[in-house]
């Protein structure tokens, strides 16, 4: 099978596009934050030592995709190196971020756990080992690297290259007579009304304050003319959300989906929406490709995927960032084994063939080259779409804005508030936070 090259260099072409919006904070400019990076003390070296035996080494992670994958590929470094690997999985309807705090105010030290560049990164700083002296730290995309640069460190691993946007059923399309895609938001609503003409329900989304929070809000975000500018505009008061015309716009966008999805989103789990969409109940969904393992445990879909449209310009997007960073906690008596786990990961064939077939990544390391069978349909999709692709924002706002704005969403698809006292919420959740 044809390698992806082509294709993730699109990738490497956007995100590198994108760290001029998305990720421009390598240095720390503008930071609130008092804590320093971790020293490293081989921070220098050119590949992690060989790890010792018979110690274990937690992960402590988010990503409830892969926590099947990733446990069987834990014990298969046990067989190869002698080292145990447990894997803690807390993420789809949990407070990852919580528990994570919580875990570590307990005593426990997991020796890698995972985190979000940017302002969600400061409160590791203290913690998070200098990677760029690794081995495989020349090998990241720039641009995938910078939400962790941090005065010249490199303060994590990424995880991967993600995309999301609405994928959609090819075959459902096809049985409801749709034979045009939707590029505007008027063309999406007439083809959810054609699908809901056909018995088809048009969305599967869900209540889950991630999904329906900072994804979906970044897309107005992602949208904006200087999207750094508006932010730090709404952090300093000198910008808000109801008085922005993109925002006025996005939430048009907002009200499609909710109107034509299934009639239980007010109690649809993350886990549930997916599995609507699999088994051919819902015709799109708004995720992203890491939905791919999910889908195909219950079936083989013909899928495509459609830029999110928030008006009639025809200038929709996707939009791709890096999905997490591998932090290696240096508070941890067993720091280098946990290097050297890492390190196997990305450059062992093992390792490597966990992350594109099991995992189904893209990943963030060039060194790694995965074929569309791999990577799936749906990473195929966002690699196609990934040169003009929107980058991801909500990094920018500390911990505690997304979650926020979930609740403030999750509100405002029951019905309790109106359009103009969501965007008030969604602006009151960051003034709570950035003004503390």
């Amino acid at each position: 099978m044809k390698k992806l090259s082509i294709l993730l260099a699109a990738a490497i072409l956007t995100l590198t596009a994108a760290g001029c919006g998305n990720n421009n904070n390598n240095n720390n400019t503008g930071s609130e934050a008092t804590n320093k990076p971790a020293e490293s003390a081989n921070a220098t070296t050119e590949a992690t030592t060989t790890p010792k035996k018979n110690v274990t080494i937690k992960v402590f992670q988010f990503k409830v995709e892969i926590a099947d994958a990733l446990n069987r590929m834990a014990e298969q470094y046990e067989k190869e190196t002698g080292v145990k690997v447990e894997v803690e999985t807390h993420g789809g309807g949990e407070d990852y971020n919580a528990l994570l705090k919580a875990e570590i105010a307990s005593g426990s030290e997991p020796e890698i756990f995972n985190s979000e560049g940017n302002a969600a990164l400061e409160a590791y700083y203290d913690r998070a080992t200098d990677l760029s002296g690794e081995g495989w730290a020349k090998d990241v995309i720039p641009a995938a690297a910078a939400p962790a640069q941090v005065d010249g460190k490199l303060l994590g691993m990424p995880m991967n290259i993600e995309g999301y946007g609405i994928f959609y059923n090819k075959d459902l399309f096809e049985k409801a007579g749709i034979t045009t895609l939707p590029k505007t938001l008027t063309e999406l609503e007439a083809a959810a009304k054609q699908l809901d003409a056909a018995g088809i329900t048009p969305f599967s989304t869900t209540n889950e304050w991630w999904s329906i929070g900072h994804h979906t809000i970044n897309v107005a975000l992602a949208e904006q003319t200087d999207p750094l500018a508006f932010i730090n505009g709404t952090k300093d008061g000198s910008a808000n959300f109801k008085d922005n015309d993109v925002f006025k716009k996005w939430i048009n966008y907002v009200d499609v989906v909710f109107k034509y999805s299934q009639k239980d989103k007010l109690t649809t789990d993350y886990a549930t929406q997916v599995a609507n969409f699999a088994s051919g109940k819902t015709a799109m969904i708004q995720q992203g490709n890491w939905i791919q393992g999910d889908v195909d445990k219950v079936a083989k879909l013909n899928v495509g995927l459609l830029p999110i449209p928030i008006d009639d310009s025809g200038n929709a997007h996707i939009y791709t960032g890096p999905a997490n960073f591998w932090i290696v906690n240096s508070k941890s008596k067993n720091a280098e084994e946990a290097k050297a786990f890492l390190n196997w990961m990305v450059t062992s064939d093992t390792g490597k063939s966990y992350l594109t077939k099991e995992f189904k990544f893209i990943p963030a390391l060039t060194s790694i080259k995965p074929t569309a069978d791999e990577i799936g349909q749906m990473g195929v999709a966002v690699s196609e779409q990934a040169a003009t692709a929107g980058g991801w924002l909500w990094g920018h706002y500390p911990d505690g804005v997304p979650q926020g704005w979930g609740a403030a969403m999750q509100e405002y698809q029951g019905g309790s508030i109106d359009k103009d006292q969501l965007l008030d919420k969604l602006e009151k959740a960051i003034q709570d936070i950035v003004s503390k």
